[in-house]
């Protein structure tokens, strides 16, 4: 089994590219984690419909065969410790799973349809870097859960 996290775009902040690459590093000690960034579409002359999905075809080629959750603001929420034991059942399954982040845009009504899982990561829109990092806190946090390591209070 492994931890796909697919999103549109590199962090462009500095400061948030590193905190982004901490927790997705700690995660990777509990998770065998695979990050895929795909290229954002530039806007100039296109349509948000069009952005949506072509940025949609370029996740769904990196998630091929995966169990896909869809980050979204309209997902059902968990809290962190029903998240871990949602990302141990895939584990147990061997299946792998992959978390989509969309672009500025969010992502693609066909991806989101697509998805088994749709996930909110907060009740709020979150900008898609800030979304990344949330994830990766929460990657993180789960496998000290399930491990029963003393960073989750």
């Amino acid at each position: 089994m492994k931890v796909i996290v697919a999103a549109v775009g590199k962090p462009r902040d500095a400061a948030l590219a590193a905190a982004i690459e901490h927790y997705e590093s700690r995660a990777a000690r509990y998770w065998p984690l695979d990050v895929r960034e795909v290229r954002e579409e530039a806007a100039r002359g296109a349509t948000v419909a069009v952005i949506l999905e072509k940025e949609a075809e370029r996740l769904a080629a990196r998630v091929e065969g995966a169990a896909v959750v869809a980050c979204d603001e309209r997902g059902v929420t968990m809290s962190s410790a029903r998240f871990a034991a949602f990302v141990q059942e895939r584990r147990e399954a061997a299946r792998d799973v992959a978390f989509v982040i969309g672009g500025a845009y969010g992502l693609a009504e066909g991806l989101r349809s697509r998805a088994q899982t749709r996930l909110s990561l907060a009740p709020w829109t979150l900008p898609h870097e800030l979304a990344r990092l949330v994830l990766a806190e929460q990657l993180y946090r789960a496998g000290t859960i399930v491990r029963g390591e003393p960073y989750h209070k």
